[in-house]
């Protein structure tokens, strides 16, 4: 494929993965109320939750505002880095991964940029409803993530005799996550199973830099023992 085409298949495959994203937490958000879940079946629900942290509402230290951040600087990242990539002429496939993983990072900057701006917090049991822009429940920067797939496809309770975690009742798979969530996930493990050489060629370009660098540093402080050397014999 050209470079031309890998362009336009990733800012294709960015806005189809950002529009699909929004559409399933606008419905979430405005046909479920905060809490409800929906049971598909008795591996797959559907369960409304919103939270301030990163994907399956794992928290990051430093609150809402350093995450949002931190997002935004990664995806500019990560899209200047696929830039370069295509013009490495990188196979399709991990162009592909790439920008699924920038896709669903921007998915939910949009969730933290906006939704705050643009959704009221209703009390339990009724649903959110849009409003005015800036009348909603928050400001600019801090609007929650809303999740809704959860997948608890094994459950299991520890046996009391356990020494840890006695009579415990355990899921598999607990966390609940969205859209871009998946996204991110998907193009992950994609790169870590079929790209890896890619990913191996970078680390060794960081260790081989870092040992010129050590190597270098070596030198220096060699000649500087020598030259002080010389300039001892001389004085002597």
């Amino acid at each position: 494929m050209s470079r031309k085409n890998k362009y336009i298949l990733s800012i294709i495959l960015f806005m189809t993965v950002l529009v699909i994203d929004q559409i399933i937490k606008v419905n979430v958000k405005t046909g479920m109320y905060l809490g409800e879940r929906i049971e598909i079946t008795s591996w797959f629900s559907l369960v409304f939750v919103e939270n301030n942290g990163m994907a399956f509402g794992w928290e990051l230290w430093g609150g809402k505002l350093l995450l949002t951040l931190f997002r935004l600087i990664a995806v500019g990242f990560i899209g200047w880095f696929i830039y370069s990539e295509i013009n490495k002429r990188r196979p399709t496939g991990y162009i592909v991964c790439l920008t699924l993983i920038a896709a669903g990072a921007a998915g939910n900057i949009i969730d933290c940029l906006f939704y705050g701006l643009i959704f009221n917090n209703p009390p339990y049991p009724q649903v959110a409803e849009l409003q005015p822009w800036g009348a909603g429940y928050g400001e600019f920067l801090y609007g929650r993530v809303v999740d809704m797939f959860y997948f608890p496809l094994i459950e299991w309770d520890m046996p009391t005799w356990m020494p840890f975690y006695p009579g415990e009742h355990c899921i598999f798979f607990s966390p609940i996550f969205n859209f871009a969530d998946a996204a991110i996930s998907c193009g992950i493990i994609a790169l870590l199973l079929f790209y890896r050489k890619i990913i191996n060629q970078y680390q060794l370009k960081s260790v081989g830099a870092k040992t010129a660098t050590q190597k270098e540093d070596s030198g220096n402080d060699g000649g500087q023992s020598k030259e002080a050397e010389n300039v001892s014999s001389e004085r002597s």
